[in-house]
């Protein structure tokens, strides 16, 4: 087994990683990390696998259980290890089951529809504002604001906020980009962290004495056969929804909008064909995925692919390198909006398969479209792009140049 921790920590991979991905998935597919402390797992088969058997494979304290940690640190940062060993992303069935349902009953499929109108007043909005400057950045232009809108308008917080929204969400996902984050990042996550969690309390105490049509009320009030969420489930759920609703759904766009412009003959396709919006953002989530890596920690001595992975080790699911896995995705490194079957896992898979897939693809679809419909000639206006490459994958920005297209 060759080692390939210094080329997890490399420039190329952190712009590419596929080629790393390609290398581990035929060479070590189940790969012990020095650097990471963790397996690392890059075939679409155990992937799928490890997401599916919660039983040797837990998300209880997946995201903190495994850190190493000095006991006065990890003393100071108990507020961030107990957000983050509850919550609905962070247990399993039954438990996790009960939550699920009690969200379901606020999130659901008809909350999510009634959206688009408003999704698509947005993005005509957003379209409106430059396409009469020749140019834009897609992401603080259009990828950002939009998600930040709608999840706004969705929960019923006040769109006024939501650069704290983004510079909280992006300093809790820090601590989350190596399983051994620095005590600075640790710090700062937690300190993040607890200021959105009174954020969100403050609004639950405002919902209980006045309720509106909106998300948090909706939650808030949930109740099943006299269950309903603690307000340590609510305060989770909602941090869950805000950082996942937007983070995710700026890099889909984002990326897909990059993807297109690297490959004109689908951006043509798709121009000559809109209708296939849907079928493309499919194709964008497995070409290149928002979410990229996932986490289970192992209950027992479990073997997965000719490894023994020992009780208590954490093993990383990389998931971009399942959705270019060949023997599901013929021809993987291609980008083809109408492949089909598509069944990648952006989204995750088994129980804990993504509670925002909807909103996702609700948005982005509406997104694209307009994009295609208002702009022509869409071209990069630099000649490097930028990713950030660690649990979410994204763009820093995405400058563009266009021609407004005139209306028949």
């Amino acid at each position: 087994m060759g080692d390939f921790d210094h080329l997890l920590t490399s420039p190329e991979y952190a712009q590419n990683p596929y080629p790393v991905y390609r290398q581990l998935r035929e060479q070590a597919p189940v790969y012990w990390s020095d650097l990471w402390g963790c397996w690392i797992l890059t075939r679409y088969d155990d992937i799928t696998a490890s997401l599916q058997d919660y039983q040797h494979f837990t998300s209880l304290g997946r995201l903190t259980a495994t850190m190493d940690l000095p006991e006065p640190l990890w003393e100071q940062v108990q507020p961030l290890i107990r957000h983050y060993s509850q919550g609905l992303i962070n247990v399993d069935p039954p438990a996790h089951t009960r939550m699920r349902q009690l969200v379901h009953q606020a999130f659901t499929p008809r909350t999510i529809r009634k959206m688009a109108g408003y999704v698509e007043t947005i993005v005509d909005s957003l379209i409106r504002d430059v396409i009469d400057q020749g140019q834009m950045d897609i992401i603080w232009d259009f990828s950002y604001p939009l998600p930040v809108r709608v999840i706004a308008e969705l929960m019923g917080i006040p769109l006024e906020d939501h650069e704290r929204f983004k510079a909280w969400s992006g300093k809790i996902v820090e601590f989350m980009a190596t399983p051994k984050p620095q005590p600075e990042v640790l710090l700062g996550s937690q300190a993040a962290l607890m200021e959105l969690q009174q954020y969100f309390r403050d609004i639950f105490r405002q919902r209980r004495a006045s309720p509106q049509d909106d998300l948090i009320s909706a939650l808030v009030a949930v109740e099943a056969e006299g269950d309903r969420l603690t307000e340590e489930e609510l305060v989770s759920t909602c941090v869950t929804i805000l950082i996942g609703g937007h983070e995710t759904t700026t890099n889909l766009i984002a990326s897909g909008m990059l993807a297109l412009i690297q490959h004109p003959g689908e951006m043509q396709r798709l121009r000559e064909s809109p209708e296939l919006a849907p079928s493309a953002v499919e194709e964008f989530l497995r070409y290149e995925g928002p979410f990229q890596r996932n986490r289970r920690i192992a209950t027992e001595d479990v073997i997965l692919g000719d490894q023994y992975i020992r009780k208590g080790q954490l093993v990383m699911q990389m998931l971009g390198a399942a959705n270019r896995d060949p023997s599901h995705f013929p021809d993987p490194d291609r980008l083809d909006i109408t492949r089909e079957p598509n069944k990648h896992l952006a989204f995750g898979y088994g129980p804990h398969f993504c509670l925002g897939a909807s909103l996702a693809r609700l948005e982005a679809p509406i997104a694209i479209q307009s994009l295609m419909k208002h702009l022509s000639d869409i071209q990069l206006a630099t000649a490097d792009v930028v990713w950030i490459n660690t649990v979410f994958r994204g763009l820093k920005s995405l400058p563009v140049t266009f021609i407004r297209k005139v209306s028949p």
